[in-house]
């Protein structure tokens, strides 16, 4: 008796054909007429023949080279296959998940960007200028526009500085990740960012106050948890963001700095991966977050001890003469002052 040649069923199409021992899925899936698409004509180089097995993933042949390596580079499980690639042994089902040509952009941008929708540890950083919407009411729209982005400015060399990324920016705040190229010190970065930045914010104020008599304040939450990373957008433009619970947190944190009448505050992540190094205010606060039941302790940061890695490349606390601590009440010390006259010569 000669046995049949194994069948695929495949959805949405709601169709049953055969596959040849020799053929790939995509081969007998277009010779059933199927519209399966595949914008690299089946080389593996697209992704957009994509498939989520959905039965009899057993029976399909290990991935070969080619899949294997793009599977890698998208960060795909064991049962999304590239039907270019798959043979299979007996009887499978499977989904086809490029239906039109939009999810063929979106697959195709996957490619172009990498990983879509990974989950990693991070380090997240929200930062917020105190009353300056109010504040903005009283000037011209250039001088707004001006501070922002001086400001911006002046945040994003400390955070540069400090292995970080400022991710988004929204108004006159920004959230940025710590962890990307460090994630072993993602919570010492972060918080030694949010201490620098405090120290160039000093620098830039005494600037703000010749030309607009009031002086910036800021608050900022840190928190350490897990994010989805992707690229997120429209064709035309896509930006690498983080989302999840642990980002919202991080923003219910640095808004619980109006409550206390802080500047900087961690959650209990963060402050046990850098308790060591650290001294806060005062005994932790007792805070109800928004969208979330019970209570809260978060740590309000004040000092970090000076940072001992190799060459220093990225400590906020070199050179100072007096005092073995990054202080809030202190000015800022020799490194800042060389930052600010960089940032100088850089806007003017």
């Amino acid at each position: 008796m000669i046995r049949k040649m194994p069948l695929i069923k495949i959805q949405p199409d709601e169709e049953v054909f055969e596959i040849g021992r020799n053929q790939t899925v995509l081969q007998a899936s277009l010779d059933a007429g199927i519209a399966h698409t595949h914008a690299c004509g089946g080389r593996a180089r697209c992704s957009t023949c994509r498939i989520l097995i959905t039965e009899g993933l057993e029976y399909c042949a290990p991935r070969n080279p080619l899949e294997e390596t793009l599977a890698q580079k998208l960060g795909f499980p064991q049962d999304i296959r590239l039907a270019c690639q798959t043979k299979v042994a007996a009887d499978i089902a499977m989904r086809r998940l490029v239906l039109d040509i939009e999810d063929e952009h979106l697959a195709s941008d996957q490619v172009k960007f990498g990983k879509i929708g990974e989950e990693k540890f991070f380090a997240i950083l929200f930062s917020d200028i105190r009353g300056f919407t109010k504040l903005s009411e009283t000037m011209l729209p250039y001088d707004v526009i001006y501070i922002l982005n001086r400001y911006f400015q002046a945040m994003g060399e400390v955070v540069d500085l400090h292995d970080g990324m400022i991710n988004n920016f929204m108004g006159d705040g920004f959230m940025a990740l710590f962890g990307i190229n460090d994630p072993d010190r993602a919570a010492e970065n972060s918080v030694r960012a949010a201490l620098g930045m405090i120290e160039a914010l000093e620098q830039l104020n005494s600037r703000i106050e010749l030309l607009f008599a009031n002086p910036l304040k800021v608050g900022i939450g840190i928190h350490y948890g897990t994010v989805i990373l992707g690229a997120v957008g429209t064709r035309q433009q896509k930006n690498i963001t983080a989302i999840g619970d642990a980002v919202n947190f991080a923003s219910r944190i640095e808004s619980a700095n109006k409550e206390f009448g802080t500047t900087i505050l961690v959650s209990t992540d963060i402050y046990q991966l850098v308790r060591n190094q650290v001294t806060i205010s005062s005994t932790p606060k007792e805070a109800k977050i928004r969208g979330k039941t019970g209570t809260y302790c978060l740590y309000e940061i004040v000092d970090i001890l000076p940072d001992l890695s190799v060459n220093n490349h990225n400590s906020n606390s070199v050179n100072l003469s007096d005092h073995n601590y990054i202080n809030l009440n202190k000015k800022p010390n020799n490194q800042f002052y060389k930052i600010w006259q960089l940032l100088q010569t850089k806007i003017f």
